[in-house]
């Protein structure tokens, strides 16, 4: 059985979820972020890197990083149809993954939520935080954009959407207002099986 390490509230929820679309056999590990368990030598023996998520495989071999674990889990459980289809369509799961991750959560999410991990003083990180949340609100219009008025943000359901949804949990967190069509995404996904049986895991 494969063991995942995952966070509660943290973007590991969406490789939670896509772990439950494919019906994978896997035994879930809470690691206490507040409490540095990140650091510890028992996880650290699991994954240098110390951050969560990180899927190691039956066969032993260690995933980390949400692009690559969600793209492993989609070529390994093709029949849960998590990938568009052909080469191009693996390309823009890909590139929107790559975008959420790199860009919006890296550099505007994390500005907001941990500041101090990148500055000193009250005024620097008040103005981290402001542009933080100038490169989550365009990137959440840019978003909104690419799902216009379709359910998903490829047209069907895929890798891509997990990512998406863990961002919608953390604009909650924030205090930011989603788009009206992401507000619908998020109700939409809530709506899954799968979701929510991650979502309990996680309570």
């Amino acid at each position: 059985m494969m063991e995942f390490y995952f966070a509660r509230g943290a973007c590991s929820l969406g490789i939670h979820v896509l772990l439950e679309e494919a019906g994978a056999d896997y035994r879930g590990v809470a690691i206490d972020l507040r409490a540095a368990e990140q650091f510890s030598e028992r996880f650290r023996a699991v994954n240098p890197k110390s951050k969560v998520p990180a899927l190691v495989r039956e066969e032993g071999g260690l995933l980390t990083e949400f692009q690559t674990i969600a793209l492993w889990i989609a070529r390994t459980y093709p029949e849960a149809n998590l990938l568009p289809g052909g080469f191009e369509g693996e390309l823009r799961a890909l590139e929107l993954l790559d975008y959420m991750v790199g860009t919006v959560h890296m550099r505007g999410f994390t500005f907001i939520l941990v500041p101090g991990k990148f500055v000193s003083g009250e005024a620097a990180q008040t103005e981290l935080r402001a542009h933080g949340r100038d490169v989550v609100e365009k990137g959440l219009a840019q978003l909104s954009e690419q799902l216009s008025d379709r359910d998903w943000l490829l047209g069907d359901y895929s890798i891509a959407d997990a990512g998406l949804f863990y961002m919608t949990m953390w604009a909650d967190r924030i205090g930011l207002e989603l788009p009206a069509n992401i507000a619908a995404f998020r109700e939409r996904m809530l709506s899954r099986p799968a979701v929510r049986r991650a979502l309990e895991l996680e309570a």
